[in-house]
């Protein structure tokens, strides 16, 4: 089954501060409103490719939320990624059938600060926060343009969209047999990541690495605190295009080079990265 990145998740305690801190990094963030539940509200930065980083937290601050409780209240950042859809009952069966725990298609909504009502359908895989390990499904019920499109200046930008998600695990040897068993996925390949110290999976054709520390440290107590769950996004950016956002730290994920971007907030560290896309 190929892998293909809707939308990946960055929580925080407040959606503000997420939003002033994207934007000084360079990125355009256009305000999303509120969900349905009542308690979270999120903001997009919208990739010329459809997918996006959602900017996410609770509207009234240290209420419970329904959604990635802990990394909301924690200032977890990373913590969510999403892959989508084209039949969401038939990719939810299928996976049921290979022996994935499933809960739903399930639908969901939220208004737009316009008014305009944006539907879609989840499913989701797994134990644990929704995304947290496994991704989970998203498909559209109202256009998709309703839910995402470029914003600000990202329609024209060398940056494509999301890349590769970067999960933490405390097992690699088990999150690799359960992300191909899930998935039908060839065999990764087995790297370094020098910026976390871990061992890395890195699958090919497929936007997913695996990450496990290499001893202690705060990668460490980062997947001890908040279990399997994304530790980093990266980018994807035109071949022979630069990257076009400003002072970057150089890097690498097995053997591609990764500029860093300088977002930290609210984390702690910089968990953003562009890399010349591989397609």
């Amino acid at each position: 089954m190929d892998l293909r990145v809707d939308h990946v998740t960055v929580a925080g305690q407040s959606l503000e501060r997420l939003t002033d801190t994207f934007e000084a990094a360079g990125f355009p963030v256009e305000y999303g409103g509120a969900h349905s539940n009542g308690v979270t509200h999120m903001a997009i930065v919208g990739f010329r490719d459809g997918s996006y980083i959602e900017l996410i937290s609770t509207i009234e601050s240290g209420v419970d939320s329904p959604w990635w409780d802990d990394a909301i209240r924690r200032d977890g950042g990373p913590c969510a990624w999403a892959i989508g859809v084209d039949d969401i009952e038939a990719s939810t069966a299928a996976l049921d059938d290979r022996g994935v725990r499933v809960d739903g298609p399930a639908a969901y909504e939220r208004t737009r600060d316009d008014g305009t009502l944006v539907e879609w359908d989840l499913t989701y895989l797994g134990e644990g926060d929704p995304g947290s390990f496994l991704p989970f499904l998203i498909t559209d019920r109202t256009p998709r343009e309703r839910r995402v499109r470029p914003t600000g200046d990202m329609a024209s930008s060398p940056i494509v969209g999301i890349d590769t998600v970067v999960v933490g695990v405390d097992d690699l040897d088990a999150a690799v047999r359960q992300l191909t068993d899930a998935f039908d996925l060839a065999a990764p390949t087995m790297s370094k990541f020098a910026e976390l110290d871990a061992d890395v999976a890195v699958f090919p054709e497929q936007p997913i690495a695996l990450a496990q520390p290499n001893g202690d440290g705060w990668f460490a107590e980062r997947v001890d605190e908040f279990g399997p769950a994304p530790v980093a996004y990266v980018l994807g950016r035109d071949a022979g295009a630069t990257t076009p956002f400003d002072d970057c730290t150089d890097g690498s994920l097995g053997d591609r080079e990764i500029d860093w971007l300088p977002v930290t907030d609210p984390a702690g560290y910089q968990y953003i990265g562009v890399a010349e896309t591989t397609e």
